[in-house]
C-alpha cells in the first residue's frame, strides 16, 4: 500500500470519527429540541433539529460573522510574524507571504490528517526557502510549546473569573457531582498540596534510576524540549515583540469568539467572560483528533453554553456557525487559495 493511499485512508478514518462524533452530538441535541417542543406545546412533526440549524445559519447576522473572521485571520499573520521571529536565530530570513502561506495550508491538511498541519507547514517553507526541514520544524515545536503555555493561562484566568458558574452547573446538573464542591475544600486542597510535594520529592531522589528507564527517557527529552523552546525566546533581537504576537495571536482566537455571539439572537446578550469560558471549551475541543474537532467541538461548546442557560438547540446551532464559518471559509476555501497561489509565488527561482 504507497503513502498516497495510506494518507487517503486516514483522512476518511478521521473524517468518519468525527462525523460519528457529531452525529451523537446531533441526536443528543435533537432530543433535548423536542423535549423543548414538548414544554411549549409544539407539535414533534415541527421540531426538526436540523430545520433549526438550517434556519439559524441563515438568519445570522453576517456582519458580525465577517468580522470575527476578519479577526481570525489577523491571528494567522501575527502567527507568521511570530513564526518567522523564532526562524531569525537560525539565520533564516523567510519572505512573509511562504511564512503565512504555509501556516494556512498546515490548516487545511489538519482537516484531513489532524496534526499533520505542522509536518506540510515545515515541509513547504523548507521547499520554497530552500531551508533545512529539521530546523524549521524545531521552530513550530517551539511555537507548540508556546501556544500550550498561553492555553494554560487562558484556561486558569477562565477558571478564576467563572468559578461559581462552573460549581452552580456541576451541582445543579448532576447531584453525583456535587463531590466537585468538597474536593475543593482546605482538606483536600491541602492534601492534594502535600502529596504532590511528596511525589517531586521522590522523584527528584529517584531522577537518575528513572531518566535510565525508557520512559523515564522520553520524558526527559520531552522536558528538555519544552525548555530549550522557552529559552530561544530569550535569543530573539526583540523578546518583546514577541511576546505582543503571543498576546494578539490569543487574543484574536478569544475576541472571534466573543464577537460571533452577536451574530444570533439567542447568544448576543452574553457577556466578555461567558466569551472566555466558550472560547477555552471549543479550544479544547479543537484538541482531540478529528477534522478541525468535528463533533468534539459542537459538543463542548455547547456544553460552555448550558452553563449560562442557553438552550441545547440554540447553543449547538451558534457551535455549528462559528465552526464552519471558520473552517469552510478560512481553512478550506482560503487554504485551497493559497496551496494554488504559493508555487506562483515562488515560480522561476523568484528572489527573496
Amino acid at each position: 500500500m504507497n503513502k498516497t493511499v495510506k494518507n487517503i485512508l486516514k483522512s476518511l478514518l478521521f473524517l468518519i470519527v468525527g462525523s460519528v462524533i457529531l452525529y451523537i452530538v446531533y441526536i443528543r441535541n435533537q432530543n433535548a429540541y423536542l423535549a423543548e417542543c414538548a414544554l411549549n406545546n409544539i407539535p414533534e412533526d415541527q421540531c426538526n433539529l436540523l430545520d433549526k440549524i438550517t434556519d439559524d445559519i441563515r438568519g445570522a447576522n453576517y456582519s458580525w460573522v465577517v468580522l470575527a473572521l476578519i479577526i481570525y485571520m489577523v491571528s494567522n499573520v501575527l502567527r507568521a510574524l511570530r513564526w518567522n521571529m523564532l526562524l531569525q536565530p537560525l539565520g533564516y530570513t523567510p519572505r512573509f507571504f511562504n511564512s503565512f502561506g504555509a501556516i494556512m495550508v498546515g490548516y487545511l491538511a489538519n482537516l484531513g490528517i489532524p496534526r499533520s498541519g505542522e509536518f506540510v507547514r515545515a515541509g513547504l517553507l523548507a521547499k520554497y526557502e530552500d531551508y533545512e526541514a529539521e530546523k524549521v520544524m524545531g521552530t513550530i515545536v517551539t511555537d507548540r510549546i508556546l501556544d500550550f503555555i498561553c492555553l494554560l493561562i487562558i484556561v486558569g484566568l477562565a477558571l478564576i473569573l467563572s468559578f461559581n458558574d462552573f460549581v452552580n452547573y456541576f451541582s445543579s446538573n448532576d447531584t453525583s457531582l456535587n463531590s466537585f464542591k468538597a474536593l475543593l475544600s482546605p482538606f483536600y486542597l491541602g492534601l492534594t498540596a502535600i502529596v504532590g510535594i511528596s511525589s517531586l520529592v521522590v522523584i527528584w531522589k529517584l531522577r537518575s534510576r528513572i531518566f535510565n528507564t525508557k520512559i523515564g527517557l522520553k520524558i526527559k527529552n520531552i522536558l528538555l524540549g519544552f525548555w530549550q523552546g522557552i529559552m530561544t525566546i530569550f535569543k530573539l533581537k526583540n523578546p518583546f515583540l514577541f511576546i505582543i504576537y503571543s498576546f494578539g495571536i490569543w487574543a484574536c482566537y478569544y475576541l472571534m469568539t466573543y464577537i460571533m455571539f452577536f451574530s444570533f439572537e439567542p447568544t448576543a446578550h452574553l457577556d466578555a467572560v461567558t466569551g472566555l469560558v466558550t472560547f477555552v471549551f471549543g479550544t479544547l475541543g479543537i484538541v482531540i483528533p478529528t477534522p478541525g474537532g468535528m463533533g468534539s467541538y459542537q459538543y463542548l461548546i455547547s456544553e460552555a453554553l448550558g452553563l449560562y442557560g442557553i438552550a441545547s438547540s440554540d447553543a449547538f446551532s451558534f457551535a455549528n456557525i462559528l465552526f464552519f464559518s471558520v473552517q469552510l471559509f478560512c481553512n478550506i476555501f482560503l487554504g485551497i487559495i493559497t496551496l494554488v497561489v504559493l508555487p506562483i509565488f515562488n515560480a522561476n527561482g523568484q528572489e527573496k
